[in-house]
């Protein structure tokens, strides 16, 4: 249960704002962010099961972020691990409306998933689960994503927007960035059963940060371009009772 809020082009001094959590059994093995031996230009987080990665930037400005689509009726894994769809970005060339719609034709061979891709000043959005819909260019805005499909009023992703709609207005900084995506709160039945979420494990789900001795939220990372193409980047890592364990900070100026 993955949240990625951002702000794309709704001010011109920062183009882009990202706030986001990583949800995971905590047993899954993990680097923190950091930059890949086999792509130096690759900044992420590293899963060490399936090898691939949830976010990242590069040194040419590209920003990839995926999250998986909740569906019971999709439930089996895909022959493909849906980290390698940032990494490959991450560490390629093309642009991404050709990339996106390269993935299009394989799509059946990932579990449900949601990617985001920037680069060059735009921003892309693509689901394998949103019924033959195509690679779409976002337009400027505030947007939130969890597993379901982009801006899906999930309870914590309106209660991310409205946060992020009080940050765009000032100059931005993890701190502020973050708590966009940090109220432990859980949502209300009521809340859940208008979007069809009504089990008891949409319950403990609910809230935008998680905090479960077995699965939770194990990252959060901010970050934001400016307009001369400057990444700043920051990775909290957290223990499975939600408290921060390391703190990796990162800037990349366009090469």
């Amino acid at each position: 249960m993955c949240l990625i809020l951002f702000a794309y082009r709704t001010s011109a001094a920062y183009p882009l704002m990202v706030a986001a959590n990583r949800d995971e059994f905590h047993a899954r093995p993990t680097a923190p962010a950091g930059f890949w031996d086999e792509h130096p230009d690759v900044f992420a987080g590293r899963d060490l099961q399936a090898g691939g990665t949830w976010m990242g930037i590069n040194r040419n400005g590209r920003f990839a972020a995926v999250t998986n689509y909740r569906d019971p009726q999709r439930t089996v894994p895909g022959p493909r691990t849906r980290g390698e769809l940032t990494t490959s970005f991450l560490a390629g060339k093309q642009t991404a409306e050709a990339y996106l719609r390269e993935v299009a034709h394989r799509a059946r061979d990932y579990a449900g998933f949601n990617l985001l891709l920037g680069e060059a000043g735009t921003l892309w959005y693509y689901s394998n689960s949103t019924h033959d819909e195509g690679p779409r260019q976002l337009r400027p805005g505030i947007y939130g994503l969890s597993n379901a499909r982009l801006d899906t009023p999930w309870p914590k992703i309106l209660l991310g927007k409205q946060a992020m709609q009080n940050q765009i207005h000032s100059i931005p900084s993890h701190n502020g960035l973050a708590s966009a995506v940090s109220s432990r709160e859980l949502a209300s039945p009521e809340q859940l059963q208008a979007q069809g979420l009504d089990s008891e494990m949409d319950q403990l789900l609910s809230s935008q940060f998680i905090v479960n001795p077995t699965y939770g939220t194990r990252a959060t990372t901010t970050l934001w371009q400016d307009a001369e193409g400057r990444l700043q980047w920051r990775e909290l890592n957290f223990s499975p009772d939600g408290l921060t364990e390391q703190v990796i900070e990162q800037t990349l100026a366009p090469a």
